[in-house]
């Protein structure tokens, strides 16, 4: 290991203790390295822009974070949670069980788990809080847990971002997330269950049906965005890229020419609100590209590769291996950063072992989001304890079991590729 690259890793970690930006210390890391190495300065800008010009896909990041915003902001989670009553509310823990599918709903929208949580999940905690059966921790660790479902079924930022590190089909990618999604949201469903039986919680509150149209009807509208993005994208009417800003529009009229949810200060606000997160992962992808350009410089990935090809691991032993670790640092560390700095160490690997790149992708962004929601720097939980003031040990002893669910199902998806690759090979993707 070069002193250039002990200085890299000496800066980032003690920007990452001084509890800097995390953008900002990679970014300080990586020019640290070019002043140790000698190298030009203007490389750190060169390699930022040659990868943020050149990154197309990335267009994608800031509009789907967009849409989100402007659906949760629009009333359309409030409809959708409405309207998930009538399909699951009658079941025990029902109003637990309806945050479950409204996160299947909207995930099909937004692509971001703090969106889900942020919106349907508020509306589904105020709920559940109303009746004594539910505990606060209970509430919250449902919603916590289901909202990770969000960037695993289409369409997914992580795996927009995934695709851009790793030149897989963001297609392919979106159409891989599907039955990974539904397993996840079925064992956290009969989770719910279990539970609900054991303790006897509550049916909903059953719906009369004078009201039952107008519920359906008001909570149908917004499920025509992920008809109209799958079907445009696998038709190739516009590419997943476009698909981002499609979205934005079709929450944009949805949100405030159809139902009038928000005021131009509002839309306003929103807008406003969606700069900030998308210049936060901007920020963070552009610090990205000059510490991967580092350890390319350093030969990391093929050093790593040939260290793991001398292992003889086979596919499933590397892949349980690359489980155990990103389970280990998504308690700690940014989803951001694992996607765009630790995973393209790791293409080089998976290709060398003929690991397929849409089902490594799938698993590692199901890793990630496992991530978000277990100690101590799980930010799902952060974001629901600042949202709601449920303590976070609470949610913790609450969310173990959920947990627990999500690794048997990202177990399930690694013994099992064909979770993964069985609906895109099924539309014709060449996966590899």
């Amino acid at each position: 290991m070069s002193n250039a690259l002990i200085t890299l890793l000496v800066v980032l970690v003690a920007g990452m203790l001084l509890r800097a930006p995390i953008a900002f210390a990679m970014l300080a890391s990586g020019i640290a390295y070019l002043i140790v190495k000698g190298q030009d300065l203007g490389l750190a800008a060169e390699q930022i822009l040659n990868g943020l010009y050149s990154g197309y896909v990335l267009l994608a990041v800031p509009l789907f974070v967009f849409a989100a915003n402007l659906m949760n902001a629009g009333s359309i989670s409030e409809r959708l949670f409405q309207l998930s009553r009538v399909l699951v509310g009658h079941m025990r823990g029902g109003l637990a069980q309806v945050n479950i599918v409204v996160s299947v709903i909207f995930s099909g929208m937004s692509g971001s788990a703090i969106a889900d949580a942020a919106g349907p999940g508020l509306v589904s905690i105020r709920q559940m809080l109303k009746k004594p059966q539910y505990s606060p921790g209970f509430a919250a660790a449902v919603v916590v847990a289901g909202a990770t479902i969000g960037p695993i079924i289409p369409p997914s930022i992580p795996m927009v971002i995934y695709a851009l590190v790793s030149g897989t089909s963001v297609g392919a990618l979106f159409l891989g997330g599907v039955l990974p999604g539904l397993l996840m949201a079925a064992l956290l469903m009969l989770g719910v269950h279990l539970i609900a039986t054991h303790r006897n919680m509550p049916k909903d509150d059953p719906i009369s049906a004078s009201e039952l149209p107008g519920i359906v009807g008001r909570g149908l509208l917004p499920l025509t965005l992920p008809v109209v993005l799958l079907t445009g994208i696998y038709s190739g009417a516009f590419t997943p890229t476009e698909a981002a800003a499609v979205a934005a529009l079709h929450a944009l009229i949805l949100a405030g020419g159809v139902y009038r949810a928000f005021s131009a200060r509002a839309l306003f606000a929103v807008t406003l609100e969606s700069l900030r997160s998308s210049a936060v992962i901007t920020m963070i992808i552009a610090s990205a590209y000059l510490l991967n350009y580092a350890f390319a410089t350093e030969g990391i990935p093929n050093q790593l590769a040939l260290w793991v090809s001398g292992l003889q691991l086979s596919q499933l032993q590397f892949l349980l291996l690359v489980n155990g670790v990103f389970l280990v640092l998504g308690c700690f560390i940014d989803v951001s950063v694992m996607l765009l700095v630790f995973v393209p160490m790791l293409i080089p690997t998976a290709k060398l072992l003929g690991v397929d790149l849409v089902h490594f992708g799938v698993v590692v962004v199901v890793n990630m989001m496992i991530g978000l929601v277990t100690p101590p720097f799980g930010m799902l939980l952060f974001v629901t304890n600042a949202l709601t003031g449920i303590p976070l040990k609470d949610m913790v002893r609450e969310g173990w079991a959920f947990t627990a669910l999500l690794v048997l199902s990202l177990l399930l998806m690694t013994l099992f590729p064909q979770i993964v690759l069985w609906l895109p090979q099924s539309m014709g993707y060449v996966t590899h």
